[in-house]
């Protein structure tokens, strides 16, 4: 979507309050209890696919330009999707896995998600490069409509009773001793990351990439993100949950620093600074965030799992949709150099509450 927006010539203003869109996944925590009380997770899943894949051939026929305030309510609806869909994948997670088997889970997860963001952001836009967005679209949308098919051969969890009221879930979360403190630690620990991504890609197209090159540095950050994922769910299984996330979020903070390196790079230094800090961003983000999930997940109850993974991964997009929503206007008052700078600052104060997280996990 940013390079879509990027691409059709509008401001890096309003593709960060086009991330405003996102907003359904702040709010999400609000409608999981149903995802808790009525169907299947797999029956969420398929009508979430199919619904997004109707919608993304919708959007094929959508002009920036022309049609924003349309585009708006077209996004919102489809973020909406997405989040009901992203509430029930996490419940039957969280069904199906136990203890330390979370941070090898989570590798598997961000290596799934990474994969369906190559085929999105790298074979998708070299689809549009040659035949056009519209075209680029309905590939899309062919491949959520067969995604929606292979839901019928999912595995059925075991379900546990399911809760005795909406609120239930709620409260028993909020009852837990020192919640308070796994809030803030989930508002900040990736504020660093949600800050920079919106502009990341608008930063590409600003320094000369095509899209072409933008397809194929899509593919390298795919493959990093792999080997992050997977090495930082190896570690949080070794060292610890806890552990995981001091070193691993050291190194996810430095990624800030690689792209104010790269936005300060001469031009001489040509496209490399930035591909190099694009690779390391996502070997780091891989690291990250299997720790952080596979944390989220180890503090919900099994029994609840759609609604409380729901609020405390909601509670990390409102900062997300925050950021995003900022991310323009301040890229533009400062530049980019001082603008990925300023990421790094955002992502340090989470650890100063790693103390009050460390035994805030449910052991069942």
């Amino acid at each position: 979507m940013p390079v879509w927006l990027a691409a059709s010539g509008m401001s890096l203003a309003g593709i960060g309050l086009a991330s405003g869109a996102s907003l359904p996944w702040v709010l999400k925590f609000l409608w999981a209890p149903l995802v808790d009380r009525l169907g299947s997770r797999r029956l969420w899943i398929r009508i979430c696919l199919g619904l997004l894949a109707v919608t993304t051939a919708v959007l094929a026929g959508a002009d920036p330009a022309r049609h924003a305030g349309q585009l708006t309510l077209l996004l919102l609806f489809y973020v909406t999707l997405s989040a009901t869909q992203d509430i029930a994948i996490d419940a039957y997670t969280i069904e199906t896995t136990h203890g330390r088997e979370l941070g090898v889970a989570n590798s598997v997860r961000i290596g799934a998600y990474r994969g369906a963001s190559f085929i999105s952001s790298a074979l998708l836009v070299w689809v549009a490069a040659r035949y056009g967005w519209r075209t680029g679209f309905l590939a899309g949308a062919a491949l959520l409509a067969l995604l929606a098919a292979t839901t019928l051969v999912l595995p059925s969890p075991r379900r546990d009773s399911k809760p005795p009221t909406l609120a239930e879930p709620i409260r028993s979360l909020l009852a837990r001793p020192g919640i308070w403190a796994v809030v803030a630690f989930a508002l900040l620990f990736k504020l660093d990351v949600s800050a920079m991504e919106p502009m990341t890609k608008p930063f590409w197209v600003a320094s000369g990439f095509s899209l072409d090159q933008i397809a194929a540095l899509t593919t390298g950050r795919l493959l990093a993100t792999l080997v992050g994922a997977t090495l930082g769910g190896v570690i949080a299984t070794r060292i610890g949950i806890f552990h995981a996330l001091w070193s691993l979020g050291l190194v996810q903070l430095m990624s800030s620093l690689g792209y104010a390196a790269a936005a300060a790079a001469t031009a001489a230094a040509g496209k490399a600074p930035i591909t190099a800090a694009a690779l390391f961003e996502n070997f780091a983000a891989g690291l990250g965030t299997a720790a952080f999930l596979a944390f989220l997940m180890s503090v919900c109850e099994r029994r609840y799992a759609a609604t409380q993974f729901a609020l405390l991964s909601a509670i990390f997009a409102l900062s997300r949709w925050v950021a995003g929503l900022l991310s323009g206007v301040l890229a533009e008052r400062l530049g980019f150099g001082s603008y990925f700078l300023l990421t790094f600052l955002m992502g340090i104060p989470a650890f100063a509450l790693l103390p009050r997280v460390r035994h805030a996990g449910v052991d069942e």
